[in-house]
């Protein structure tokens, strides 16, 4: 169940597992400008919510809570960036499903039911490794390239989290997940969900 929340920035996300996650620290080098995001950030954003009241967070948590997808494989694969003339970040690739594109439409028609704003951006499944400031074109290309053939173990993804983003002082925001969702057929150590 949500935890009580005052208005924060909220997004729905699948977790990267740990023996996953490994592997794309070793991505996280030879970039000028690159801020690299630490591990424990390391998620598959499936809908940006943004600003959201507590009232709202627990009217979207129990929408969530409504949504039936089975249980389905995730892989990384390759690498890419944002931003057309100055990059804004650096990602591993997300390889497409119709699993995935379908939880995230869900996650999407939480938030319209709700009447949150959403961005306008294509989908686009990625893992975020760095944000980008004054990183010149040609680097991002660069970096890009040399990790073109990047592949992680791919992995079953048997639930997604509500999760906040907040600020902190210094440093990059931390992510806390205030919701865990289920998803059918899952088989975790401790048996099905």
């Amino acid at each position: 169940m949500l935890k009580t929340l005052v208005m924060l920035r909220l997004f729905a996300a699948l977790p990267v597992p740990p023996e996953v996650s490994g592997a794309l620290l070793k991505l996280q080098k030879n970039l000028p400008g690159a801020h690299w995001r630490p591990q424990e950030n390391f998620h598959i954003t499936l809908c940006f919510y943004g600003e959201v009241s507590d009232a709202a967070a627990r009217d979207l948590d129990g929408l969530l809570g409504e949504i039936e997808t089975p249980a389905f494989e995730v892989a990384l694969e390759g690498a890419g960036w944002f931003g057309r003339r100055e990059p804004t970040a650096v990602w591993a690739r997300v390889r497409e499903s119709d699993e995935l594109r379908g939880l995230a439409a869900a996650c999407a028609r939480a938030a319209r039911r709700l009447g949150l704003p959403l961005e306008r951006a294509p989908y686009t499944p990625h893992v975020t490794l760095a944000y980008c400031h004054g990183t010149p074109l040609e680097e991002a290309r660069a970096w890009t390239e040399r990790h073109h053939a990047f592949r992680a173990a791919p992995w079953q993804a048997g639930h997604f989290h509500l999760y906040s983003s907040r600020a902190r002082p210094s440093g990059p925001s931390r992510y806390v997940a205030e919701a865990d969702y289920p998803l059918a057929g899952f088989i975790s150590p401790e048996g099905m969900y």
